[in-house]
């Protein structure tokens, strides 16, 4: 979760707010005031004459009261004040307070009482019968009548001592209305007066139909004022053009049986806000199906902007902690995956073996998984220096500035940790100017992580079977590096305190470096054997072209088998081919057409033509004498690597010695060598690829 991503979450709230007051501004008309103390005055009701539709709905703001109070200014008489408490666009609706007469009377039984509720004849204002019904507060019979006809009625039982709350037929009835209104009688008959008793108050009216009195009880004492719901109408003619306004308005059936036209406007969809004017519905974002706020009675605007930034500011401390909380748990489960990745990869013996010795202490580091990481960038997949079958090697900076590669393995054998352990600390050791260093590793990870030091020219491969190779490569590099790859095996079979076979001796294992001189690389294959021992193994390993056919058939590598591998790649510095020719014409590999071509005496016709042009026969000759012995298809009569080391330095100091003449050997022990036969005839398994960069010690 990034942090930016949290910021938005944590601002979305307050936004939203913000969003909110500004769709909730566009209920008035444009400049004109919008509240009257807590209530909001949508068009076409306004506080002023050009901010309403018409005087009818013009609303005067008593401003002495605190809070102001909102009154319809066509209803200001004395008596009859007509106090706003909720409009409604959706339902074509205003609610106000109606002052309620209340009589009171000690007459006999009998008595009757006629109210007259206020007059809307010639407004647009009607009294809604599905908002509004009949009460009668008192003991006796209620009706409703319009031009002596009656319209609804309900009669009331008196009670003693009786305390209700509600309204169900004692000391108080009501009942429905079937018509909507201009104007109303209401009648209350007195019934059950008892001499003696308390003064009774009575009334019966048209109230909101959700509206109960809190408490009819002996004796009546009953508020001056009560709801009541009016129908408000507009007309084509009053609203401006381009309105999306149909006739399907709130409808207005009279007593007399007729209807009154209604218009009744709405917003299209995705919008919200007043349609009752030019762009007063406003686009609501992530809105399909925006609805019409129904009452717009409610707390004054700063109210509800002050409640809402606070719970904006709840919110944000919600998420915020949520976020610290995720992040918390989130390090707590890495810890504790990398003490278990660097547990099962064998940390703990790593650091035993290297506490056991301090002189390996300043060899061999232990990086952390985030050390690496920022050294890499992440593994980037734009650090990517090269791919194997086996894993990928990156590119990387340490804080120091050092440059180092990084492999990362694909896979790892849980059952040969120890050994790979062990590997590290013998690799860590060496050192010697034509093998790469192994500057340590990282267990933190799910597969170990190996650090050698960078080497910047890429691989001998490379600029052997490079044909547009801008640097010329005469054969005294050729011979060079030839003697350099055999100085570090010879070392690695003989002068370490414990042999170290490579087992995959290539050109592409062997890199160069800034001044071109060779590096073994990649001994994630590599086997620490001990002396007058050899290797078994049921799961073969190598490429094709470098395979000792000797290894492949029997499974038992030992260090003649990197002597055949050291051979092909001289005769790749030879003659320029590739140790798997992909060419029809030849068909054959490397080893095998350079053991006919010394057989049938033709080494000319294979030669580089850099290696005939620039150096003397002799020496190419007995380099080629070297090659021929180290491909020997028996392995006990291939030299040693330290042999060969010697005869290549006494080359490339051309002084004939007696190495040069043991090492090449009987030239009548020379056969005709058939193509190499790589056929598998036992049931060992076989790993072997073209191009294959192990990083870990595999399964023996």
């Amino acid at each position: 979760m990034s942090l930016k991503f949290v910021y938005l979450l944590l601002f979305l709230p307050l936004l939203m707010v913000l969003d909110q007051s500004i769709a909730a501004s566009t209920l008035a008309k444009p400049g004109c005031e919008e509240s009257c103390g807590n209530l909001t005055i949508p068009f076409p009701f306004g506080l002023s004459a050009s901010c309403s539709l018409n005087s009818w709905f013009l609303i005067k703001c008593d401003r002495s009261t605190n809070p102001p109070k909102p009154y319809l200014n066509s209803f200001l008489q004395v008596e009859l004040q007509s106090e706003v408490i909720s409009v409604s666009l959706e339902n074509q609706t205003i609610t106000t307070l109606v002052s309620i007469i209340n009589f009171c009377n000690g007459s006999s039984q009998g008595s009757r009482i006629i109210t007259t509720g206020t007059d809307l004849s010639g407004s647009p204002f009607y009294y809604s019968k599905d908002r509004n019904k009949l009460m009668l507060v008192g003991c006796g019979n209620g009706l409703v009548t319009q031009n002596l006809n009656v319209l609804s009625g309900c009669t009331s039982i008196c009670s003693e001592g009786a305390t209700l709350t509600g309204c169900y037929g004692i000391n108080c009835c009501q009942s429905l209305v079937p018509f909507d209104l201009s104007l109303y009688t209401a009648n209350f008959t007195n019934s059950g007066i008892q001499q003696g008793l308390y003064p009774r108050c009575s009334a019966a009216f048209l109230v909101d139909q959700t509206w109960v009195p809190d408490e009819v009880a002996q004796p009546f004492t009953f508020l001056g004022y009560a709801p009541v719901v009016w129908i408000w109408t507009v007309q084509a003619k009053e609203l401006e053009a381009g309105l999306l306004c149909n006739k399907s308005g709130v409808s207005v059936n009279l007593e007399n049986g007729t209807s009154v036209a209604n218009l009744q406007c709405r917003c299209g969809p995705g919008t919200q806000g007043n349609p009752y004017f030019s762009n007063g519905c406003q686009a609501v974002q992530g809105c399909t199906n925006c609805t019409e706020v129904v009452y717009y009675s409610k707390k004054p605007a700063s109210t509800i902007i002050l409640l809402s930034v606070f719970l904006s500011i709840g919110v944000l401390f919600i998420l915020f902690g949520s976020y610290l909380l995720y992040k918390t748990f989130k390090k707590r489960r890495n810890k504790r995956q990398k003490q278990m990745f660097f547990k099962r990869n064998g940390g703990l013996l790593l650091q035993q073996q290297l506490s056991s010795n301090e002189g390996i202490i300043d060899k061999a580091k232990l990086f952390t998984a985030k050390e690496l990481e920022k050294a890499t960038d992440y593994f980037n997949e734009n650090r990517i220096l090269g791919c194997g079958g086996q894993g990928t090697v990156y590119k990387g900076m340490l804080p120091d500035g050092n440059i180092v590669a990084v492999k990362k393995s694909k896979l790892v054998d849980e059952n040969q940790l120890d050994q790979f352990i062990n590997e590290v600390v013998i690799l860590s050791q060496i050192n010697h100017r034509n093998v790469v260093k192994l500057l340590g590793c990282c267990l933190e990870t799910e597969v170990p992580l190996l650090v050698y030091e960078f080497i910047i020219n890429g691989t001998l491969y490379s600029f052997i079977h490079n044909e547009n190779n801008e640097f010329p490569f005469p054969w005294s590099t050729h011979l060079r590096i030839a003697t350099e790859v055999a100085g570090a095996l010879a070392y690695l079979h003989s002068a370490t305190s414990v042999p170290i076979y490579h087992r995959d001796i290539k050109s592409s294992n062997i890199l160069l470096d800034e001044k071109y001189r060779a590096k073994v690389s990649d001994f994630g294959t590599s086997r620490s054997i001990a002396i007058d021992q050899t290797h078994l193994t049921t799961n073969v390993q190598g490429t094709f072209g470098y395979l000792d056919p000797e290894y492949f058939q029997s499974s038992q590598f030992t260090e003649k088998s990197d002597v055949y591998s050291f051979g092909v790649v001289l005769a790749e510095l030879l003659t320029g081919k590739k140790a798997i020719s992909t060419t029809t014409n030849e068909g054959r590999s490397l080893a095998t057409n350079f053991l006919l071509a010394m057989d049938e005496n033709r080494l000319d016709t294979i030669l580089h033509a850099e290696v005939t042009q620039e150096g003397r026969k002799e020496d190419i000759m007995a380099a080629a004498n070297i090659a021929y012995r180290c491909l020997n298809l028996n392995g006990r009569k291939r030299p040693s690597m330290k042999e060969v080391s010697i005869a290549l330095e006494a080359i490339r100091s051309q002084v004939p010695s007696a190495a040069v003449t043991n090492i090449q050997g009987n030239t009548e022990e020379r056969s005709v060598i058939s193509e190499v036969n790589y056929s598998w005839t036992s049931t060992n398994t076989t790993t072997l690829s073209s191009d294959v960069h192990p990083l870990l010690v595999e399964t023996s």
